[in-house]
């Protein structure tokens, strides 16, 4: 990714974010009221994500699981007995991703990109990662519209930790990554358009 690309994505980044922001608002105020009610405190997740191969940041989301302390590594599973009933609404409308606005906003992610991955997985595929993370990470992207929902039905199979890390890293990293890639190749405003207008139609459709 060029510099021209970066700075011409930024922009778009803070222009569409400063517009949907009065959009945004509105839902986030009754996502933060309805977590609070009825989850109750935390009322956010914060995790740390990878935004290059070697700087990470701190991802906001509002919090959709039970919290655990001993909490770690890629979901599957054996931590569907966790999400709230609450938290099962947000996830299936991706609201509790509202809070990554403020992510946007600070430059740790754009609207469009690859998901940003886990340190740890980071670290088992570093010289994948480095190929991929050319782009900031994103909000939505190729591999997000293509193949989240079947990474999240591969993902529920998984009944423990270690499968989960198996399961991810040999059926879900390489075909994400792959993804990623394309869209690196075919990088350009309009195609972050269509991945938004294909984002926006699954959460409402």
């Amino acid at each position: 990714m060029t510099r021209a690309q970066r700075l011409r994505k930024r922009l778009f980044d803070l222009a569409l974010a400063v517009l949907l922001l009065p959009l945004i608002a509105p839902a986030f105020l009754v996502t933060l009221a309805a977590v609070m009610l009825l989850d109750g405190r935390p009322w956010f997740y914060r995790g740390e994500r990878m935004k290059s191969p070697t700087e990470s940041f701190c991802i906001w989301k509002f919090r959709t699981m039970r919290p655990d302390p001993a909490d770690h590594g890629v979901s599957g599973g054996h931590k569907a007995c966790r999400i709230t009933p609450l938290g099962r609404i947000l996830r299936r409308c991706r609201a509790d991703e509202l809070p990554q606005i403020w992510n946007i906003l600070r430059g740790d992610m754009s609207f469009v990109g690859p998901r940003p991955p886990l340190p740890e997985v980071v670290a088992r595929f570093p010289d994948l990662y480095a190929r991929v993370l050319r782009v900031p990470p994103g909000l939505t992207g190729l591999a997000t519209v293509h193949f989240h929902a079947r990474e999240a039905r591969i993902m529920a199979l998984c009944h423990d930790p270690a499968q989960a890390r198996m399961t991810y890293d040999r059926r879900c990293v390489p075909i994400k990554a792959r993804l990623d890639l394309i869209y690196q190749r075919h990088l350009s405003l309009r195609l972050d358009l269509v991945l938004i207008w294909r984002t926006m139609r699954e959460v409402f459709g």
